[in-house]
Order: C-alpha cells, then sequence, then structure tokens
C-alpha cells in the first residue's frame, strides 16, 4: 500500500507539472499571438532579399523589438517576370481590399511617385516620427514626410590607381580630364543601369537650383539644355570600340572595361566594386573617390501604404532598420551606405574607407517621372550620335 500511495503521488505531481507547463505554453503562445505581424515587401537582387532576411532575423530575436512585432519579409526577385510589388499593391488598392499584408515597403525614393500615380495621393501614411526615435541620429534625411530612408546607393568614379595617381576631385576636373585623356573614359547607357543614369543627372542638374534634385516639375526640362550639351560635347572624348564611341551596356558593362584596362575610370556603384574586389574580380588597383559636386545616388527606405494592418508595429520595424547594428549588417551584406555617421557604425568589411566617407557628401535625387524624361532625352540627342 505504501508504494501505491507514492506512485499515486508521483503521478500527481507528474500531471500537476504537466497541466502548469501547459498553461505556461498556453500564456506565452498567446503572448506571441498579441504581437502584431508585419510584412514587409522588397525587391531586387538576391543579395537584397538576404540583407532583408538577415535584418529581419536580428529583428525578431531582439528582447525589444520582437514585442512589437514580428517581421516576415516577402521578396520579389529581379527579372523574374513576376508582378512588381508596386503593381501588386495597386491592385490591391484597386479591388477595394483594405488590412492587407502591404505593411511595410522598401523601395527606391524615387517610386514612391509611380505608387502615388497608380493608387491615390493620400494612400501613403505619414510617418509618425514619435514612433521611429532613431530617427533622430540619421545623419540623411528624405525631405518626404512619408518615406524614410535606411540606405543609400552612392555612385563614385572609379579609377585605376596605377594610371591616374592624381584622380580629378571637382565634375570640371573631371570633365576635363575626359578631353585631355581621349577614350579612356566610359558610361553605360542610363536606361541600362543607375551608374551612367547617375552621370547624366549629375551632368544636368549641376547647372540648376538645389531645388530641382528633388522636384517633379516640368520646368526643369527646359533648363537641361546646357546639361546636354556638355554631354555632346564630352561624346568624342568616350571610349571607342571600331572606331565609334561605345556606350557600355549595364554598370558591369562598364566595370569590366574598366578590370579590363580598356579605360582608366568610370563612374561606379561602390557597393558593385567592394564586392567585385572581395570576389577577386576586380583588380586591387581600382580606387573610388567622390567629386565635387558628388555623383547623384538614391535613396532606398520605406514607406507605409494606407491598406496595411497595423501602422504602429510598421513603425517598429523602420525604427530598428536605422539602430547601428542592423546599419553595419546592410553595409557588411550589400554595401548599403549608412544613412547614421560611418563612425558610429559597426561594420567590419572595409571599415577603414567607409569611416573615412561621410554620408553628409551623398547626393540623392529624386524627381519622379522626369528620371524616364531624362532617359529618353539621352536616347535622342547622345545615343544617337555618331
Amino acid at each position: 500500500m505504501h508504494s501505491k500511495k507514492i506512485l499515486a503521488a508521483i503521478l500527481a505531481c507528474c500531471m500537476a507539472l504537466a497541466l502548469l507547463t501547459g498553461c505556461q505554453s498556453t500564456s506565452a503562445a498567446s503572448d506571441d499571438s498579441d504581437v502584431p505581424t508585419v510584412t514587409l515587401w522588397g525587391s531586387g537582387s538576391d543579395l537584397v532579399r538576404v540583407e532583408l532576411e538577415t535584418i529581419a532575423e536580428m529583428f525578431n530575436s531582439d528582447p525589444e523589438y520582437s514585442k512589437k512585432a514580428h517581421l516576415e519579409i516577402q521578396f520579389i526577385l529581379s527579372g523574374t517576370g513576376e508582378a512588381s510589388v508596386v503593381d501588386r499593391m495597386a491592385a490591391a488598392y484597386e479591388s477595394g481590399q483594405t488590412d492587407t499584408d502591404f505593411d511595410l515597403i522598401a523601395m527606391d525614393e524615387n517610386y514612391v511617385s509611380t505608387v502615388l500615380s497608380k493608387t491615390s495621393a493620400d494612400f501613403l501614411e505619414p510617418i509618425d516620427t514619435s514612433l521611429v526615435p532613431n530617427l533622430a541620429n540619421v545623419e540623411f534625411k528624405s525631405d518626404s514626410d512619408t518615406f524614410v530612408g535606411y540606405r543609400g546607393t552612392c555612385v563614385y568614379l572609379a579609377y585605376n590607381a596605377e594610371t591616374v595617381p592624381n584622380p580629378p576631385t571637382t565634375a570640371e576636373e573631371l570633365y576635363q580630364w575626359i578631353k585631355d585623356h581621349p577614350g579612356r573614359f566610359a558610361y553605360n547607357v542610363p536606361s541600362t543601369g543607375g551608374a551612367g543614369l547617375s552621370f547624366l543627372s549629375t551632368a544636368l542638374y549641376n547647372p540648376l537650383p538645389e531645388e530641382a534634385a528633388t522636384s517633379d516639375d516640368e520646368k526643369w526640362v527646359e533648363q537641361w539644355g546646357e546639361g546636354f550639351a556638355l554631354l555632346e560635347e564630352l561624346h568624342p572624348y568616350l571610349y571607342q570600340s571600331a572606331g565609334k564611341v561605345q556606350y557600355p551596356q549595364k554598370n558591369q558593362g562598364t566595370l569590366d572595361l574598366l578590370a579590363n584596362k580598356e579605360i582608366d575610370m568610370c563612374p561606379a556603384f561602390a557597393d558593385m566594386v567592394f564586392m567585385q574586389k572581395d570576389m577577386g574580380t576586380m583588380p586591387d588597383s581600382i580606387e573610388l573617390i567622390q567629386i565635387e559636386p558628388a555623383f547623384t545616388g538614391n535613396l532606398v527606405g520605406f514607406f507605409i501604404p494606407e491598406i496595411g494592418k497595423d501602422k504602429e508595429a510598421a513603425h517598429a520595424v523602420i525604427d530598428f532598420f536605422l539602430t547601428p547594428e542592423a546599419q553595419a549588417t546592410s553595409w557588411d551584406t550589400i554595401f548599403g551606405f549608412p544613412v547614421l555617421p560611418s563612425a558610429e557604425v559597426p561594420a567590419e568589411k572595409n571599415k577603414d574607407w567607409l569611416e573615412n566617407t561621410n554620408i553628409s557628401s551623398f547626393r540623392a535625387i529624386s524627381n519622379g517621372a522626369l528620371l524616364y524624361e531624362e532617359i529618353e532625352q539621352w536616347d535622342e540627342k547622345i545615343g544617337q550620335l555618331g
């Protein structure tokens, strides 16, 4: 009898423990279910997907931010033929859907005007800065009240230090260098890559007031004449093949010429140069310098559609992307230029270069549909030159 009592007591304790454990699990699940899910939509290369997913894992494991939201990533790879994020979002809006999973969108600021043209003028939620305290630490901010940038895509002057020991430091010096060294400079067709587009935009907007770079007012188109005249003047001094000036296809086309030492300089995205140097496909002699005024770049960041579910939770995600740790991860993954002061970002890759390069020199351009008009006019006025 004594042994039966002991067995009964043990069973009772096990049942009690099981019930207690079950209650705790239910409570934990309940707590988890109380945390809203934020779906972040992005698109681009596979490396951008890796960047976003890596930072999402950091967010979901952070003891403070994970209490505010659970972050999930929806990503559309470039070139897959799938409907774009903008088109999917616009379709949801047009069909009258609300409370969708389009909670937060990661995109180039230039696409904001495209989003509004396919939805409505009030489709984007104003950013509540009180819910994004880390925004106070950001050194380069967008002028928009519906967009927060978290990284820059920066175009620099890439050059071969073996053949160009003293590279140009200003736009005027660069244009003169091109004339003094025929055939040793190239930029890609603007419609095929952002580095060539940056060279075009820089030429068009350097003579204009600063406000023009962030305006989609058609009045600025009438003042592009000086910039196009410059590009036409530079045309005969650019890289040639088979006795004819050639504009390479895509950013990579120009970098290939630089890597093969067929040219000495070109505009290039810093991330592409660093990645290819890491892979050993770009010579160590290739270096980067920013001219003055700087080449135009793009600000990549977030906006919150009105058809998303939890706006406050979406703000928490934005805030996390502005932490030094997330900024460092973006740099180490895809060399996304930090919007925080470089010295505050605990990056591991190319740390010396990053510390000596400040986002304060970054120059973004956001001119909406005028971007496409720039490209069309270049095709007509410069691309057709013999």
